[in-house]
Parts: C-alpha cells; sequence; structure tokens
C-alpha cells in the first residue's frame, strides 16, 4: 500500500479515483505546521540567525495523526502538495510533523489533475526542493517580523487593531499615492474642432497653420474659434489616400494575473472570486469521464504551454476553423512577470475534449463561465492573428490640414473564436485630387480629467508590472486591505480611508523601506535567488531584521502619538465633562471624557470644525415602548431610532411618500416601500416581517409569460438592452415584447 499526500480533500478525491486500489490518498488541508498564533515565534541564535519555532495548531493534530498513522501501515509515502514554493514548503512541513525524513519521502509534482499526468508523476518522483523551501521560510520570516513589530507599533501610536505588512504597505501606498493625484488635480480646458466632411466623413485636425495639433493643443474659446473660422474659409483637396493592413495579434494565454483582470472586467468577478472558482477546476469537477481537474494549476506567472498540449489545440483549430486559422509554426509566448517560474505552465484546459458547450451541463454557471473563458484563450493564442485593412484620407487646405481614418476586418483570425467587439468604419470611395467640402464643423469644450481610481483588477496588474508579491498573493492583499478598512471598494473603485493616509504617511516618514515599491520589488527578486539556489536565506533574513529593529526603536521614540486626546475648552451638552479631540478608524471626531459613562459624540467636517447633532422628533411613537421616536442618520441614511435608548433600542426605517410603489405587494397585496440595508436598496413589504417579499427592482402589473409561473414582472437594464425580468423564475423578455 502506498499513501500519497495532497493540500486539499477535492484534490485527493479527484486522484484516488484514478488510481484506486493500493493507494491511500488524504489532504493536509493546507498547512498543518507553521508559525505559533499567539507569540513571535523567532529566536536569534549565537551566530545571529534566525531560528523559527514551528508547530502543529490544535486544529490540526487529528489530521496529523491521521497521516502519521496511515504512513507507518504503508510502503511507500509520496509528498504531492502544489508545485510551487508555499506546497514545497508544507511538504516538508508535513514530513517533519509525522517524524520523517523530507530527504527521504519521494516528491512527486503535476501541473494538472488528470490520470496521465499523476500516473507519469508517480514515474518521476524527486526530492523536496531545500531551495524552494527556505524561500518560503524566509518570506514567511520576513513577513512575521514585520507584523508583529511594526504593527504593534501602529496600534500603540495611532488606533488599536492596525496592521502593516511587507507587501500589504506598499500596495496600499499605491493607492494612497493616486488618490493623492486625484486630490491634488486641477482640470484644464482644451477644445476640439469637431469636423465632418462631405459623405459623413468625420476628420481630424492635424496641422493648422503650419503647426501639428495635439489633443490638448487648443486652449481656449477664442483659439477655437478662430481655428473654426479659418477652417470655414478654406478650400480642401483630398491630398493622399493610403491603404495598409494591419495585425491585431492573439492574446497570449492565461496566467494567474492575466486571468484576474479579465474575470474582473468579462465577468464582474473579484480575483478571490475568480481564485475559489479556478481551485475547483483544477481539483477537480464533474466530466463525461467522471470527476477530474479540468484546468492546468492556477497559480502560476509562466506563459509556458506543454508541447503535446499545444500539438494537440493546432490539431483541434485544423479541424474546426481549417488550415487558413492555423499558423506554419506553433506561437510561443516568452513575455512574462519578473521572476516567472519558468518550470509552470500558463493555465490551460486539461481536456480539449471537454468544451465549454458540454462543460455547461457539467458544471456551476460560475465555473462555466471562467472555463469558457479559460478554454477560448488557450484555443485563441494558437490561431493566427486577425487583420485589418486601415485606410487614411488626407485632406488637405491653404492653412489646416485634417485626416480621416478606417478600416474594416478582412480576415476574422482569432475573432472567428472569441467574436470582437471593434466594428469597421468604411471611408466612402474617394479619389485623390479631388475637391471636397465642409459638411459641418463645431468648437467643443472639454476639461482634463484626473486619473482614475484603481480597480481590483487594475491593482493587481500594477502590482504585476512593479514586482510586487506574486500569484499567490495577490488576491489575499486587496482582500486583507478591504478588511483591514483601509480601503472601501465602491463600483470597482478602491478608495482608501483616512486610516490610510494616516498609516501611509507615518511609514513614509519612519519606515520608508517598507512602502517603498522598489525595495518591496527587490526582496522580492531576493527571494527568487533563494528558491534558485543563489542567496542564503539566513543572509537574507538577518540584512533586513537588524536595521528593521533599530527602526523600531526609534520610531517608538520618535512618532507622536494620535492617540492622545486633545482638550477643546468646551463642555459635554449632556453631562458637563470636558470634550476632547480623538481619532477614530474614520478620521478625527470629537468624543466626551467621560466615556464610558457618557458616549457623546460630535463629527467633524474636513476642515475640522464639529457639525453639531440636532436630535430631530418624530411624529411616530415606538412600537416596543410607546416612547418618542428620534431622525438620526447613519450609513445608509436616515432612520428612527427610539429615544429611550439604551433602555430601548427599537429602530425602523424613514417612510417616504415619494418611495412608495404604485403596485402592491405581489405576495400579500400590502404597501411596498424602497428600503435601504448594510447590502444596498430594495422593494420590501411593509408588513414584514409576516410578509418577506423583497425585489432590487420595482415590480410592474405585468405577469410572467412563463404558464407554470405566475409572477410579476419589473423593468430594468440587463447588458445594455432594456428587458422584462420575472422577480419570482428570473426569464427575461425585450421589453418590446
Amino acid at each position: 500500500m502506498n499513501l500519497i499526500i495532497v493540500e486539499s480533500p477535492a484534490k485527493a478525491r479527484t486522484i484516488k479515483n484514478f488510481l484506486g486500489k493500493g493507494y491511500e490518498v488524504i489532504a493536509s488541508k493546507g498547512h498543518i505546521r507553521d508559525l505559533p498564533k499567539s507569540r513571535f515565534g523567532i529566536t536569534v541564535d549565537e551566530d545571529n540567525q534566525l531560528v523559527p519555532t514551528y508547530s502543529v495548531a490544535k486544529e490540526n493534530a487529528a489530521t496529523v495523526k491521521e497521516i502519521k498513522d496511515l504512513a507507518k501501515k504503508c510502503d511507500t509515502v509520496y509528498i504531492a502538495t502544489d508545485e510551487d514554493r508555499e506546497g514545497e514548503a508544507i511538504g516538508w512541513h508535513i514530513a517533519h510533523a509525522i517524524k520523517q525524513d523530507p530527504q527521504a519521502l519521494p516528491r512527486i509534482v503535476f501541473h494538472e489533475i488528470t490520470k496521465t499526468a499523476i500516473h507519469h508523476a508517480l514515474e518521476n518522483a524527486r526530492k523536496i526542493d531545500m531551495d524552494m523551501v527556505n524561500a518560503q521560510q524566509a518570506r514567511r520570516l520576513l513577513d512575521r517580523v514585520v507584523g508583529y513589530k511594526l504593527s504593534p507599533l501602529l496600534s500603540s501610536k495611532i488606533q488599536k487593531g492596525l496592521s502593516a505588512g511587507r507587501v500589504q504597505s506598499s500596495t496600499l501606498k499605491l493607492v494612497v499615492d493616486r488618490e493623492r493625484e486625484i486630490r491634488a488635480f486641477i482640470p484644464e480646458e482644451f477644445w476640439t474642432i469637431d469636423t465632418v466632411f462631405n459623405k459623413d466623413i468625420e476628420a481630424n485636425l492635424v496641422v493648422h497653420e503650419g503647426v501639428k495639433i495635439s489633443k490638448l493643443s487648443i486652449k481656449n474659446k477664442e483659439d477655437a474659434h478662430s481655428i473654426v473660422s479659418s477652417v470655414k474659409e478654406d478650400v480642401f483637396v483630398i491630398a493622399n489616400i493610403e491603404t495598409k493592413q494591419r495585425k491585431s495579434s492573439t492574446p497570449p494565454p492565461f496566467m494567474t494575473s492575466t486571468l484576474q483582470q479579465t474575470a474582473s472586467s468579462k465577468l464582474g468577478y473579484t480575483p478571490k472570486k475568480t481564485m475559489m472558482v479556478a481551485q475547483n477546476l483544477y481539483e477537480g469537477v464533474k466530466t463525461p469521464e467522471g470527476t477530474s481537474g479540468v484546468i492546468t494549476y492556477m497559480r502560476t506567472d509562466s506563459l509556458n504551454l506543454a508541447e503535446e498540449a499545444v500539438n494537440a489545440v493546432r490539431d483541434v483549430i485544423g479541424k474546426r476553423f481549417g488550415e487558413k486559422y492555423l499558423p506554419k509554426e506553433p506561437k510561443v509566448y516568452t513575455k512574462k512577470a519578473k521572476g516567472a517560474q519558468e518550470a509552470h505552465e500558463a493555465i490551460r484546459p486539461t481536456m480539449l475534449e471537454f468544451t465549454p458547450e458540454i462543460a455547461e451541463k457539467f458544471l456551476k454557471a460560475d465555473e462555466s463561465k471562467l472555463y469558457r473563458l479559460i478554454y477560448e484563450r488557450f484555443m485563441s493564442c494558437q490561431m493566427e492573428d486577425a487583420i485589418f485593412e486601415q485606410q487614411s484620407i488626407t485632406f488637405l487646405g491653404k492653412n489646416n490640414e485634417y485626416r480621416a481614418t478606417g478600416r474594416k476586418l478582412i480576415f476574422d483570425g482569432f475573432y472567428a473564436l472569441t467574436g470582437t467587439e471593434d466594428k469597421d468604419k468604411l471611408l466612402p470611395t474617394l479619389k485623390e485630387g479631388a475637391a471636397i467640402a465642409l459638411q459641418s464643423i463645431k468648437p467643443e469644450q472639454h476639461f482634463t480629467e484626473p486619473p482614475s481610481r484603481y480597480s481590483e483588477a487594475s491593482l493587481i496588474k500594477k502590482l504585476e508590472s512593479e514586482g510586487i508579491g506574486r500569484p499567490s498573493t495577490y488576491a489575499p492583499t486587496v482582500a486583507t486591505l478591504s478588511g483591514r478598512t483601509y480601503v472601501t471598494i465602491e463600483k470597482k473603485q478602491i478608495i482608501p480611508t483616512e486610516m490610510a493616509f494616516t498609516v501611509t504617511d507615518i511609514l513614509e516618514k519612519n519606515f520608508a523601506n517598507i512602502v517603498d515599491v522598489s525595495f518591496t520589488a527587490n526582496m522580492e527578486e531576493k527571494l527568487d535567488e533563494v528558491a534558485e539556489g543563489r542567496n542564503d536565506w539566513q543572509k537574507l533574513l538577518s540584512d533586513f531584521y537588524f536595521p528593521f529593529l533599530e527602526q523600531i526603536e526609534e520610531g517608538k521614540e520618535k512618532i507622536i502619538s494620535l492617540k492622545v486626546a486633545k482638550p477643546l475648552g468646551k463642555n459635554c451638552p449632556k453631562c458637563g465633562e470636558e470634550l476632547l479631540l480623538r481619532s477614530g478608524r474614520f478620521g478625527n471626531f470629537v468624543a466626551c471624557s467621560g466615556f464610558p459613562k457618557c458616549k457623546y459624540t460630535e463629527q467633524i467636517d474636513e476642515e475640522g470644525k464639529t457639525v453639531e447633532l440636532k436630535e430631530e422628533l418624530s411624529d411616530e411613537k415606538c412600537d416596543k415602548c410607546a416612547k418618542d421616536m428620534i431622525v438620526k442618520s447613519g450609513r445608509n441614511g436616515k432612520f428612527l431610532a427610539c429615544s429611550g435608548y439604551p433602555d430601548c433600542k427599537n429602530t425602523k426605517s424613514v417612510e417616504s411618500e415619494s418611495k412608495t410603489s404604485e403596485v402592491p405587494c405581489p405576495d400579500c397585496g400590502g404597501k411596498l416601500l424602497w428600503k435601504q440595508s448594510r447590502r444596498g436598496a430594495f422593494w420590501g413589504c411593509e408588513a414584514y416581517p409576516q410578509c418577506k417579499f423583497i425585489s432590487k427592482f420595482e415590480p410592474t402589473a405585468i405577469k410572467c409569460s412563463e404558464k407554470a409561473c405566475n409572477g410579476v414582472v419589473a423593468e430594468r437594464v440587463y447588458r445594455n438592452k432594456d428587458v422584462y425580468e420575472c422577480i419570482k423564475c428570473k426569464v427575461r423578455t425585450p421589453r418590446e415584447s
């Protein structure tokens, strides 16, 4: 009997199905041995080397015992954790936890969880790579040092519960710097001359009186109207017609960062969701042949593709689309992220016969959408480029030169598979030397716009380009910033809170290296060198650790605490105690010095002035204690709260006549109200909790077209089209029908 140890139960089940009798497959469920949660867990020995103290957490003790018992009964124990530094280290920790020599246990690796890949891995076992293990240890210890030494300092100087991290803090600085740019931005006026020649040809002014015109060249209204007058008086001829072909290159296969970015823009998935769904596709899902992994390993920064996979997809392309869509030679993609691990592959499907159309019948909706994205990207990367015919026409006057451009698709190439949103822009047939007249000309005023905030996708793209973090860290880093309330995410935009500015300011002044992008990226390169056996991990740690401790001690002395409350010379209107200026998670506020007995607070505006909080009595009485209800403001707008608080904590939403639907509740016939909750606004029945009808869209009096449904429909926009959507069965029909 042989034992194979993997990381996840889903992966264990899939592999067990392939191997059957003679093999036991068990999951470690991730890390089973790590630095302790309740203490630093790192000591410095007499040689100034950092020595980690690893332990098995209580929740992992049963798993360790089960693996140990199975290992005693088996002839061979295989370590089959993921093929990256984290997986290599997990395997090393498993060996230690079950009292085995890590170098004595065969290590097997695979990029895909298929029957062929597993058998091939078993035939080509190797030893645990200690360079990769040490690179992971170095990263883990570096992060522990920063977290355990810097986070408490921030908590003591600013506010309890704050955290800092090597990758986290430099990422936060990127977000804060972008917000600083936006706040400091001053719009600049510029004008464009929208010109249309005969036959509806739109053209751009490129030269005026011998001077080239760029987008921002025309600064004011006077210059714009002067140019318009000049153009109106000018006589134009068709000076040049140029036609040439331009290729639209095939996209490279997905790696982790580009998969997260594309899934965000095309499917609306967060990076976290993308990785969760991809993990399922990798570890094993239902297929016509049984449970199997249907994509290769999803944490990768390589664009390599296995030769046999490329040959297989070329065969499919030739049969499905024809030889003209197949390049003479396979396409090779070499552009990659800094420190990409060449042993890995790009993300691709493992079974080309498992098409997206077949997958829809076996996969969940989210899995099916992501699988189609991966499948089509892999196929398209080995297809011919699309070819456009691009046309440029120059209209020449005495003082002005215009240029019109058009294009048409003459060979669709990989667009035959993926489709394209680029529409042809055709120009009419014209002759050089012919005169052409103006059809219309109009000056338009514009203002430059500030840089846009990062989205999760664009931030990941920035992290990748700067060399900050690695594929496995992108999604967790963004999630950490949000979880620590350093940022909020609204309409896909990442917005830093005031606490983010406070923390970043202090780190910039006292720990510049921690938030410096180049320092963080350089550290990643050094970790890569450790993984490749070109750098000593203990030297890397000590070079960082001892100077960093000096910075911490200096910070304890230099950083002025923001937690010290500043007296304002005013008394609390409730209890008469002195009012103090304090700092909180969302900025400064005024609070009573008699806290916690008196919980009076005042809001502060952007200029630091206190905003008086007035209690507005409503006409309603509390339905629990009959006291007056007070109108208050919260994160979701105004609401009613009982004046008997804290003895009575009853609250209710403020009803507004303008937010009452004319359509009665479909379930009970009661009144429908527009309500607010922490998850957004919705239509709900006034009879709640007796009637629990809710809808994101306002119901109409129209009945659903489905015979078995009998629900009502709401008007909404879906994919830029006006539709009716049944609130009950979700069936959509075009509004015009």
